[in-house]
């Protein structure tokens, strides 16, 4: 998109900036380091994946965040752009869109599978749970490719899928404690069989160490796929680089959770604002994460 159009539809983003900056401030760091033309964009798609993120934190029953999620879909589906309309955060998202030619089917699947964050069904297994981040963290890093360097986006996916996997998993580590409290599973069935648990063994905590066993296999796993997506980091164009600013952060979890253990479960590891600021302006500069 010429950057005389990204300036002239710049207004319209003020809002999705605004509110990233509240619901994921991560993201919103990300997106001030991305090039100056393309963070209005960018702060639609990550405001409106932090929007269904959290559906599950405004409501009490899964029927009313069904019906939330049903929404975005109708706005997505809807190409007269009338169902967005008073809603700031839908027009952001559809002007992006729209500029950037995005697949709507790949914003509904993610819209999709966070329906599976509204019940507190198990995750399955591994395949489950690897499903799921794609759709969800994987397509995002995707989108944003296709936001910052469309050309050369298709040549980073392999890289977007593990990097996904590997973000999604420190995410949920960082959410154990608020998951637990939940009674929500996000950790596949077959690895807490592996370690001796259930859904109920591993909630109640009661085994320690088993526990610890699960949490560190946990972050094993998404520490293959981080090395996965640095394998293939070569293929990933320079201003594509910005679309994986955040994955900066997925390393220092997984240490602290595997420092934790079964402690991860009433103490909370998320670092520091200025750390997690200070891994991601390294990882913009250097294009290394």
């Amino acid at each position: 998109m010429p950057e005389n159009t990204a300036i002239l539809q710049q207004p319209v983003y003020d809002f999705s900036l605004a509110a990233l900056r509240d619901s994921d401030r991560d993201r919103y760091l990300a997106c001030l380091l991305s090039p100056q033309d393309r963070r209005g964009p960018l702060s639609a798609l990550y405001a409106f994946h932090a929007e269904i993120a959290r559906v599950r934190d405004l409501v009490r029953e899964p029927l009313p965040g069904e019906i939330r999620l049903q929404w975005w879909r109708d706005v997505l589906d809807d190409p007269t752009g009338a169902s967005g309309e008073g809603n700031p955060l839908a027009e952001a998202l559809l002007a992006c869109v729209k500029s950037h030619n995005l697949p709507v089917p790949v914003l509904q699947n993610m819209i999709d599978a966070r329906i599976f964050d509204l019940y507190d069904d198990p995750m399955e297994s591994r395949a489950s749970l690897e499903g799921y981040a794609g759709e969800t963290a994987s397509a995002l890093i995707q989108l944003a490719s296709l936001i910052l360097d469309p050309a050369e986006a298709q040549n980073s996916a392999s890289a977007a899928g593990h990097a996904g996997v590997a973000q999604a998993i420190a995410g949920l580590l960082l959410l154990l404690p608020l998951h637990r409290r939940r009674g929500q599973v996000y950790f596949p069935g077959e690895l807490l069989a592996a370690t001796g648990l259930d859904r109920d063994s591993f909630l109640s905590g009661e085994n320690g160490q088993s526990v610890t066993l699960a949490i560190r296999a946990f972050a094993g796993l998404g520490r293959e796929h981080l090395a996965k997506a640095r394998a293939a980091a070569g293929s990933i164009s320079p201003a594509n680089r910005y679309a994986f600013t955040a994955l900066a952060l997925a390393e220092p979890v997984f240490d602290r959770a595997e420092r934790a253990g079964a402690k991860l479960f009433e103490h909370s590891i998320v670092p520091p604002q200025w750390r997690r600021q200070w891994w991601m302006w390294k990882a913009a500069r250097s294009g290394r994460w």
